[in-house]
């Protein structure tokens, strides 16, 4: 039986569908890519703002352009840039703007993807799946000349607005990916195939921190390659979507179009008869059909959806106020603080953590159910949040404190991985039916998105206020998500839609009839 199902998999896994899903999860490539490529070069790169800005450093001296020191290494900009300030500003005001513009530079790529997030689902279906991610590549393109051009104008404004126009293009990227790769697998390849989208993220965050190391792309000299480079993988995804065929399911549902549904099938299945499949698709139209699309308006206003939205929006910000993020954009600054002596290498451990375990968890989600696994690894971070306060409060008491905090990093990764990382993408469509999906993957990604511009923009600030407090936040907001799945997130694998509806109508009742009863006694004792 095993055997039957393996020659089956290997029937359906042709040469066009492995082409097909490797140029779409190229999208998220680049989404993992500027996530982590803004980390390790940070030193370097607030040193070439410095310069540009006219700011003086801690030190009370002016802006060193030599490099001679070591701490500000300018040599390669040295005579081509005037500074752009008045380098008598005050001392005290110097470091809050240097700070300003640093996280501006990390999060403005999260408001990007927050904006253009809410026109996934119009796009794709205006232009079709294929097309519109050839057209958003034009917005990765653009954001990474920016990027690499930074050096020959007010880099502060070209970073920013380059990580701006790229998130633009990865919000788009992060719905018409996962919205086109489970559209052409089979349904036999479809869990697999549909996980490796953060595969393609981790990927990308990990290969981010290796080019960014000072002697490959991470210097005064390259860094401006460094935060371009994704713009080759837009541009190989660009040409390879010109190989790669529509979505069937596009073209059968919203078009109508089944002739052309049928050779595009044949092209991705081989010499698989494709009516077996074209059947799913007719039923899945007639069901999309009876039931009415609703809107993001009637999602939150109408009582049907109410309880299943919280879910959706609490798990979007479980994972982003999880405190993930704070790691993949300043790790190299908390080892730092841990007393590392080679931050930067730790934190490609992490990557390099992250990459492993999102693997495993591939197999995990297939054996578990989402919620133990959502709830084990909130436990988890927040023991690792607790631990990795405690290692960087004692640190000055105690050396082996920095080993605490470094092994705390780790295993905070690890546990995200299991359950808080990958769910909350797939559980919101689980969590709805047809008609109230895409207004419901529609809020969830604007929520995380904006979750994300939050942690980027916030984190260096509060990090300077709370020092070696500051995951002591993110233990307490742990703390409150895993209280929430415990009590309120269903178990969804293997459920139909109704059976989950069923869930949330049996919590509701039980709640309201929790209240009548404590009225009741209210009443009674009056």
């Amino acid at each position: 039986m095993e055997e039957k199902s393996k020659m089956q998999t290997e029937k359906h896994l042709t040469g066009t569908l492995v082409l097909s899903v490797f140029t779409a999860v190229l999208g998220f490539f680049q989404f993992g890519y500027s996530l982590g490529v803004i980390n390790a070069p940070q030193k370097v790169i607030e040193a070439h703002y410095r310069h540009v800005l006219g700011i003086i450093p801690l030190d009370g001296h002016a802006t060193n352009t030599s490099g001679e020191d070591g701490t500000d290494p300018q040599a390669g900009t040295k005579g081509t840039l005037a500074p752009l300030a008045d380098t008598s500003e005050d001392l005290a005001t110097s470091p809050h703007i240097l700070t300003m513009y640093w996280s501006l530079s990390v999060s403005v790529f999260a408001v990007g993807g927050m904006v253009s997030s809410f026109t996934v689902g119009w796009i794709g279906d205006r232009l079709g799946r294929v097309k519109a991610m050839l057209v958003v590549n034009v917005l990765s393109i653009a954001g990474n000349l920016l990027m690499g051009l930074a050096k020959f104008g007010p880099s502060h404004i070209l970073v920013i607005a380059g990580r701006a126009v790229t998130g633009l293009y990865c919000g788009l990227s992060s719905g018409l990916v996962p919205m086109y790769v489970s559209e052409v697998s089979p349904t036999a390849l479809r869990g697999a195939l549909g996980t490796l989208h953060q595969l393609a993220i981790v990927t990308g965050i990990l290969i981010s921190q290796v080019l960014g190391l000072d002697f490959l792309l991470g210097n005064d000299e390259m860094w401006p390659l460094l935060l371009g480079l994704s713009g080759l993988a837009a541009l190989l995804q660009f040409f390879l979507l010109l190989l790669c065929p529509e979505s069937p399911r596009y073209l059968y549902i919203k078009l109508g179009k089944v002739e052309e549904a049928k050779r595009n099938l044949k092209r991705l299945r081989g010499n698989c008869d494709p009516m077996k499949e074209i059947a799913e698709m007719e039923k899945e139209k007639q069901e999309a059909a009876s039931e009415k699309k609703v809107s993001i308006r009637q999602l939150f206003t109408s009582s049907k959806y109410r309880q299943a939205v919280i879910v959706a929006l609490m798990v979007q910000i479980s994972q982003q106020f999880s405190g993930i993020n704070a790691i993949f954009y300043y790790s190299t600054n908390i080892f730092e603080r841990a007393g590392v002596d080679q931050p930067v290498y730790a934190t490609i451990g992490v990557g390099v953590v992250n990459t492993v375990f999102t693997v495993i968890s591939v197999f995990l989600v297939e054996k578990a159910g989402r919620r133990s696994l959502f709830l084990a690894g909130l436990m988890g971070m927040l023991i690792s949040a607790v631990a990795m306060t405690v290692g960087l409060v004692l640190l000055s008491e105690f050396a082996w404190m920095s080993y605490v905090s470094m092994v705390a990093i780790f295993l905070f990764v690890i546990f995200f991985e299991v359950g808080p990382g990958p769910i909350p993408w797939f559980i919101v469509a689980e969590l709805f039916s047809q008609g109230p999906r895409p207004a419901a993957i529609a809020v969830a990604g604007f929520c995380n998105w904006a979750c994300n511009f939050i942690v980027g923009m916030c984190f260096q600030y509060i990090a300077d206020l709370c020092g070696p407090y500051v995951f002591a936040i993110f233990t307490a907001l742990l703390l409150l998500f895993f209280l929430f799945a415990h009590f309120k997130v269903p178990e969804t694998k293997g459920k139909s839609f109704e059976e989950i509806a069923a869930v949330f109508r049996r919590k509701k009742l039980s709640a309201k009839a929790m209240t009548e009863l404590q009225d009741l006694r209210a009443s009674e004792e009056a």
